[in-house]
Formats: structure tokens, C-alpha cells, sequence
């Protein structure tokens, strides 16, 4: 029986995002740090800063599992799941329904679709291009001069939504530089931009029952997701910490076969 600390470590290619849960299953720590070129650090510190948050010392965590693309290189994990199975398990977690969970990512996009028990009906993935991912938002903004940070609000205020043709990022780069030599304004230009990333989304697969959307786009441009709304014209739920759910899913994991001996402890 669960009675400890679970701890679930998600290493995206862009961000490292860790977390604490309690026996009943409640996130009590966290954090998320950019993973740069020392996978195994950053995950590292991370742990400290969500054990820091949770109040705890490593002697209280029974468990921890390690997901995303560099869920290899977290040398406190007693074990690995895929990012579809944790993704697909943190989302039930927070929805217990049949949905089509969509994460949109720093390097890649994902829709995953589940029944109402949870189990997984398929899955889709974007590994091939950059298009529609925060890597394609990050390029967008540079192109544009304005903080990323800044994106979501500028779409918001636009009047006049400038449509972009392609889904490449350095077709859309050119494109983009070509909408300012006209003199269109950057808001609308930076809307088209997030309506390139659903059209991207959108394309991938039918997005059919509930809609759960993740990741750090969607946790730093809520805007996309009310534009994807009225896309669709249904509803779409977001966990509280999007960016999480991934980690969230193999704390999950991690409960299910908690055992305080596999946990390995922190490094120097």
C-alpha cells in the first residue's frame, strides 16, 4: 500500500518538468527548468526544488519513474515509461473519461485517444518538423522581434487575423518577414501564427469526445486553446498544470510499484 512520496521526471528535449505526489495521489511538489545539454543535472536539481516544495528529504520518496525523450539519462529512477503511456495516464488521472488528449510540445506534438476506462485506442505523433510545436512559436518570435513570453497576448489583441500558407518553419519564417514588409500589424500576424499550429494539430487526426489539451505551449498561450474551441465548436478541458502531466503520469506509475528500496537517491 502506497504510503510515501512517488516522484515522476518528464525530460523533454526543451524543458524538464518534475513532481512530488503524496500517497492520496495530490501533487505536493514540483518544478520545471529548461533540460539543456546535462539531462542528468537538470533532473537533478529539479528534484530538489519539488522536494524542497513538498517539505520532504530523499529518505521519504518510495519510488520514481522517468519518461520523455531523455528519460534515460535520470540516474535516480528505478524505471522508464513511454511519454504516450504517462501523457495518457496523467490526463485520466485529472478526466476520468474517454478523450483525445492533445500536447503540443517544445520539439513534437502529440494526440493521444482514449476509452472511458482509460486504455489507449491509438496514438499519433510529430517527430518530423518542427511545424506546430513551441520550437516552431520560438522561431516565429525571433522572426517577429518580440518576447515569446509576449505571443499569447498579442494574439489575443488582434483585429485582423493574418493567415500564413505554410506549415514549414522556414517557409513560414519568410513568410512571416514578407506580412511585415506589407505592413501588417504584429498581433495579427503572431494569430496567424497560432492558427498555423492547429491547423497543424488538426491535421494530424480527428480530434472526436472530450478534448484535453497539455503541454507547454498550451500552458503559456491559454489563447490557443480558446481559438481551438471555436474551431471545433466543443469543449476543451486543460488540467491546472498542463506542462505536468506527463511527470504527473509517471508519479502514477511510479505509486503503482512503489517500494522504498528501488528508489536510488540523489546524486552529489
Amino acid at each position: 500500500m502506497a504510503r510515501g512520496f512517488f516522484v515522476g521526471v518528464d525530460v523533454g528535449a526543451s524543458r524538464t518538468k518534475v513532481v512530488v505526489l503524496d500517497a492520496g495521489r495530490s501533487l505536493v511538489g514540483y518544478a520545471v527548468r529548461k533540460s539543456g545539454t546535462d539531462f542528468a543535472k537538470t533532473a537533478d536539481i529539479c528534484l530538489r526544488e519539488s522536494m524542497a516544495m513538498a517539505g520532504i528529504s530523499p529518505g521519504q520518496i518510495d519510488n520514481c519513474i522517468s519518461t520523455g525523450y531523455g528519460r534515460k539519462n535520470v540516474p535516480f529512477s528505478s524505471g522508464t515509461k513511454t511519454e504516450i503511456s504517462c501523457h495518457a495516464k496523467g490526463c485520466y488521472h485529472y478526466f476520468p473519461m474517454a478523450m483525445t488528449i492533445v500536447d503540443i510540445g517544445g520539439q513534437d506534438n502529440k494526440i493521444i485517444k482514449l476509452d472511458e476506462q482509460g486504455r489507449r485506442l491509438n496514438f499519433k505523433m510529430n517527430r518530423k518538423c518542427a511545424a506546430g510545436t513551441g520550437a516552431f512559436l520560438e522561431e516565429m518570435a525571433l522572426r517577429l522581434d518580440v518576447p515569446l513570453e509576449d505571443m499569447d497576448g498579442l494574439a489575443q489583441s488582434s483585429e485582423n487575423l493574418v493567415e500564413l500558407g505554410s506549415y514549414c518553419t522556414v517557409f513560414s519564417g519568410t513568410e512571416v518577414l514578407e506580412k511585415i514588409r506589407q505592413g501588417k500589424k504584429v498581433p495579427d500576424i503572431v494569430k496567424g501564427v497560432f492558427l498555423s499550429v492547429i491547423k497543424r494539430v488538426l491535421e494530424m487526426d480527428a480530434l472526436a469526445d472530450t478534448v484535453v489539451m497539455t503541454g507547454g505551449v498550451v500552458a503559456h498561450n491559454p489563447y490557443l486553446v480558446e481559438m481551438l474551441k471555436e474551431i471545433i465548436d466543443n469543449e476543451i478541458l486543460v488540467p491546472e498544470y498542463p506542462q505536468l502531466t506527463g511527470a504527473v503520469g509517471a508519479a502514477l506509475f511510479a505509486m503503482e510499484n512503489g517500494d522504498r528500496k528501488q528508489f536510488v537517491g540523489m546524486g552529489a
